[in-house]
């Protein structure tokens, strides 16, 4: 893959200037890498918005079963879920109108990637935002 959708003025401008993130895969497990990673930005100031076929509340914000449920804009969608669903979560946030999308760790997809490329979104894939936050330090 190489760095090709790491490219780090995205990753800055991301990390710094989005306001509302919307974390496909979140759930109420603390366990789980979404969990950890949405409560880390909610921390530095970023509104998380839970996407999640059970709909709950999480970290206090309201959960939607889909990012098409979510009734205002989203700045950057994180994909986590299995690689093998990322395409679909890709094509969903550029149907949401979305401005970015970030696929974590080893949530690999290029043809997705490409996909929002040639409709607008900024990408960022195989990146941790906690790691890349710790960088900006």
């Amino acid at each position: 893959m190489g760095d090709g959708f790491a490219d780090q003025s995205v990753i800055k401008r991301l990390l710094s200037e989005s306001k509302t993130w919307a974390f496909v895969g979140l759930s109420d497990n603390p366990d789980r890498t979404a969990y950890d990673q949405a409560q880390l930005l909610q921390t530095r100031g970023k509104r998380i918005v839970p996407i999640h076929p059970a709909a709950r509340t999480v970290l206090g914000e309201q959960g939607y079963a889909s990012l098409a449920d979510v009734p205002h804009p989203v700045d950057v969608v994180g994909v986590y879920r299995q690689a093998k669903h990322a395409g679909e979560v890709v094509d969903q946030a550029i149907a949401a109108g979305a401005k970015a999308v970030w696929l974590p760790l080893d949530v690999i997809d290029e043809a997705a990637a490409r996909r929002a490329l040639e409709a607008g979104l900024d990408v960022v894939m195989d990146r941790c935002p906690a790691i890349e936050w710790a960088l900006r330090r």
